[in-house]
């Protein structure tokens, strides 16, 4: 423990798993006050003991990304509980595959209210909460928001709805004079429970893999941990000169 981000109070959206859960624990290891929330209680509330077992500071707490009510009541009850807030992650999200053509409106609608309006939502709440005192807000986007993929389409349109609204409010705090950085990360394929559940539910999933996994230029799929320790830059001030910036880790994937 080095204690890069001593001090500081940070939510960490979709926790409960993968890449949350490799972020909120690596936050508490470096002296951040952590809320882990998640759709899943009994996983935030994991998450959040082996936290406070390995000696760091967390609570759990439910949360559907999705919801502008629980958004607000939870920002409300972190400035109430610690009086701040001071990094927003921004990681939780779905994956429905399915291409142009079989991709069902439901599905689309299910995904962009969780991957496009959950970031819209915790954007918004967090500016709200960090706008006297700074921040930094950090939205998990993908490669699959810089490129395109033909399976997941609806997980294209979001990831890249991501992308730019992060630029938007970057352009937004700077402009207003906020202190608050907003940044986005692109992972490529990590092997976390969501990649295998997105893999296995696709027809030719097994055909996917293998190819996305040909391209690697590193050869090898990314672990959480990779993801979180570039969240974890982006949280601390080692970062205090980047805002609307893409942080791509995917082990040269987006290089071709």
């Amino acid at each position: 423990m080095t204690d890069r981000l001593k001090g500081k109070v940070a939510l960490v959206t979709g926790a409960g798993n993968g890449i949350g859960e490799a972020t909120a624990k690596r936050f508490g290891e470096e002296g951040a006050r952590v809320v882990v929330s998640d759709i899943n209680t009994a996983d935030a509330e994991s998450v959040a003991t082996e936290i406070m077992e390995n000696g760091g500071q967390a609570i759990a707490r439910h949360q559907d990304a999705a919801d502008e009510a629980g958004w607000d009541a939870l920002i409300d009850e972190i400035i109430a509980t610690w009086g701040q807030l001071n990094v927003l992650v921004n990681n939780a999200g779905i994956v429905i595959p399915g291409t142009i053509e079989d991709t069902t409106l439901e599905d689309w609608r299910k995904t962009q209210a969780v991957n496009t309006e959950g970031v819209f939502l915790g954007c918004r709440a967090a500016v709200r909460a960090m706008k006297e005192n700074g921040g930094s807000i950090i939205n998990l986007s993908s490669i699959e928001g810089l490129i395109g993929e033909p399976t997941i389409a609806a997980y294209n349109a979001s990831k890249g709805a991501v992308r730019l609204l992060t630029k938007s409010a970057a352009l937004h705090c700077a402009g207003k004079g906020y202190g608050i950085r907003v940044n986005s990360i692109h992972p490529g394929a990590i092997g976390t429970r969501l990649f295998e559940e997105a893999i296995a539910a696709m027809p030719d999933g097994q055909e996917v893999l293998e190819r996305v996994l040909a391209d690697i230029p590193l050869g090898t799929p990314g672990e959480p941990l990779d993801i979180a320790n570039g969240c974890l830059f982006l949280a601390s001030d080692e970062s205090k000169y980047m805002t609307g910036s893409e942080l791509v880790i995917d082990g040269g994937y987006t290089c071709h």
